[in-house]
């Protein structure tokens, strides 16, 4: 039988791991075996960061309603219910940019909700 060399399709998976992490620091963007690694725990804390985004986000959309709110003399949770029982189906993403680019139509809303 022929003798077969795996050299090629190696170098190959290796060079394709090596330009993943190129950037990563120490051993961990040179040598291929931390570098393998590296690569398997960034893409843990990509797929994590992934789900946190959305949660920091809804967290900011938050805070900026209730700063907004406040100069109602209301708060957030308060604001919320009262949305919720006059049927306001606007999200929290959309109110937090009304109540940053037009404060005086989030006012309105503010008062059609009391």
């Amino acid at each position: 039988m022929t003798r077969v060399k795996r050299g090629i399709m190696s170098h190959k998976r290796h060079k394709n791991v090596l330009a993943k992490v190129k950037g990563f620091r120490r051993m961990n963007g040179n040598v291929y075996t931390r570098a393998r690694q590296a690569l398997m725990k960034a893409g843990q804390n990509a797929y994590i960061g992934r789900k946190q985004k959305k949660r920091e986000f809804r967290a900011l959309w938050m805070i900026r309603i209730n700063n907004a709110v406040r100069k109602e003399w209301m708060n957030y949770s308060t604001f919320v219910h009262a949305c919720y029982l006059k049927r306001v189906t606007l999200n929290r993403k959309v109110l937090s940019n009304i109540a940053i680019s037009h404060p005086s139509i989030f006012s309105k809303i503010v008062d059609a909700v009391k």
